[in-house]
């Protein structure tokens, strides 16, 4: 089961600022990816640079609360693959899921997956990276009881090869390069020989 960010209930003034940051955060980084300037944020939201780090002390807690939601439906759809097929083809079709998520949100997979500069947040049960991890994990645990997937090999490892999948096809024009690299790691990972 996911994991839920809790935060303390803020003022409506601070409310309307935390959602407009949000909201602009959400923007740039679509545009700029998650390296985006944060005063261009600040900007864009209306806001002072004051406000956006009172709100969000690190970058990593920015992008926690612009990608909490998608993040919790790709939990959701890994429990989703887990109701309806088998335990392998479940955790390949999952990685398929998180790829496609991680090559289309510039940047994703590098902050929330192997981000060390936060590391405070790494070890936060309620993070997106917990809920990630968590997911995979349950999805290869299930695999390897089924022996579709070889043992030895760690959620971390497979949340650590959606990450450089991503950040190697990130500027590069060919949208499929991401499925194909994926699909040559899969024949990596089957417990059948090729």
């Amino acid at each position: 089961m996911p994991h839920t960010t809790r935060r303390r209930p803020l003022r409506a003034d601070a409310q309307r600022n935390y959602d407009r940051i949000v909201s602009a955060a959400r923007d740039v980084f679509a545009r700029d990816g998650a390296g985006a300037a944060l005063k261009e944020i600040a900007r864009q939201a209306g806001t002072g640079s004051a406000t956006l780090h009172r709100l969000f002390p690190s970058r990593r807690a920015l992008l926690e609360a612009v990608f909490h939601d998608r993040v919790e439906e790709l939990c959701a759809m890994a429990a989703q693959r887990a109701e309806e097929s088998e335990p392998g083809p479940a955790l390949l079709a999952w990685l398929g899921d998180l790829n496609t998520y991680a090559g289309t949100s510039r940047g994703l997979a590098a902050s929330l997956l192997h981000d060390g500069r936060d590391a405070d947040l790494l070890e936060q049960n309620e993070g997106c990276q917990a809920m990630i991890t968590d997911a995979a994990r349950e999805l290869l645990r299930r695999a390897q009881q089924a022996g579709a997937v070889r043992p030895g090999i760690r959620a971390e490892d497979l949340l650590a090869l959606i990450n450089a999948i991503s950040l190697a096809t990130e500027h590069h024009e060919d949208d499929d390069q991401g499925d194909r690299l994926l699909d040559i790691a899969i024949k990596g990972i089957s417990g059948r020989s090729a």
